[in-house]
């Protein structure tokens, strides 16, 4: 093969690369090796494969690239210890990656799209608007160049909560769940990965029916069709209920409890109202409410109803935190962290895609 016709070799399952080692004569442990050497020992040269023979590296060389993503820079939050990663793809679009350190644990936020069609009015990435899906490779690179940086022990979660809906790159989403769950590969228990979703139902049951049974979050920021329509264009095709149907299903299925995301939003979604129906939403099936406060996205120079988002304030937070509790919902405050780099949820956005 010439150069230009190289494959990404991450974009292959083990038995893809199984069947091409049988097909240039060679054993197909050989599948199990490279696995080994890429997503365990994080190599990031064929050269560096000390259990493949020289002459099979070479090959493999000629055949395969071994990267489809390269570190451009990163930032660190003077305020936490939350670290944001720079990715270029080959074709030269930029995505974010984000580390999230908690005390017990060390979250890696990735991306699945090179900016986002759903235009959210309070995501940056929405108003990025969308370019590409990213592939199977830039999605499991994500990690492993990011884990080779800070250590491979380092990330104990993974959330597809960064640039993108998850589900509308599905195969490639599923697929990268196959590289980050399987037994060659098994870094992250599934228990330890959410997917999050603007609420695409029936991918949502294609994903209850794949099997691999990682949690599921919910973007949900108003129990109400037409709020939920007004700040999230998503909803106006696939109705709330629509939604609900199927994250009940993906929950009955998987044996998981899904978690719903909640960005506070002053004077829209934090209303006596709001509480009463999230209470009646999140008592009807097994779920916790996540309330997360609204970041800045001056950053993005937004128009619209997206300039006139303003956030609720932290003692109206706890006031409607508190309400929902006294109702028996299970409800956690996410912490900003990183909102001093656009690190925070729904901050990130490259600056050559705005």
């Amino acid at each position: 093969m010439n150069t230009k016709t190289k494959i990404e070799i991450k974009g292959l399952s083990l038995s893809e690369l199984e069947k091409y080692f049988i097909s240039i004569g060679e054993k197909k442990f050989r599948a199990s090796q490279v696995f080994n050497w890429i997503y365990n020992n994080l190599a990031t040269r064929f050269e560096d494969m000390g259990t493949i023979t020289k002459s099979l590296r070479k090959k493999l060389e000629n055949d395969f690239t071994l990267e489809s993503l390269t570190l451009e820079t990163t930032q660190s939050s003077n305020q936490t210890k939350t670290k944001k990663f720079l990715y270029k793809t080959k074709d030269g679009h930029l995505i974010e990656t984000v580390l999230i350190p908690d005390a017990k644990r060390n979250t890696l936020c990735i991306s699945s799209q090179v900016g986002c069609p759903l235009d959210c009015k309070f995501c940056a990435t929405g108003l990025m608007g969308f370019k590409r899906n990213l592939t199977m490779s830039e999605i499991v690179d994500q990690y492993l160049l990011t884990a080779s940086e800070v250590g491979k022990n380092v990330i104990t979660n993974i959330v597809f909560m960064g640039m993108g809906e998850p589900l509308l790159n599905f195969q490639n989403t599923l697929d990268a769940l196959g590289i980050f769950t399987g037994r060659h590969t098994n870094r992250i228990s599934r228990r330890r990965i959410t997917v999050s979703t603007s609420g695409i139902p029936e991918k949502i049951i294609a994903l209850a029916d794949s099997n691999y049974k990682v949690k599921l979050a919910l973007s949900l920021h108003s129990p109400f069709d037409d709020v939920r329509s007004k700040i999230m264009p998503v909803n106006s095709r696939f109705p709330l209920s629509d939604v609900v149907d199927a994250i009940r299903y993906y929950g009955r299925v998987t044996d998981t409890r899904v978690m719903f995301e909640y960005t506070m939003l002053k004077g829209i979604n934090d209303r006596d109202e709001d509480v009463k129906a999230l209470t009646k939403l999140c008592r009807s099936l097994n779920s916790k409410l996540n309330v997360i406060p609204f970041n800045s996205i001056a950053h993005m120079s937004p128009d619209g109803i997206s300039r006139e988002l303003v956030p609720t304030s932290s003692e109206d937070i706890k006031a409607f935190v508190k309400k929902l509790s006294d109702n028996n919902v299970i409800v956690i405050v996410r912490d900003t962290q990183g909102d001093d780099i656009a690190a925070a949820c729904g901050q990130l956005a490259t600056e050559s895609e705005k």
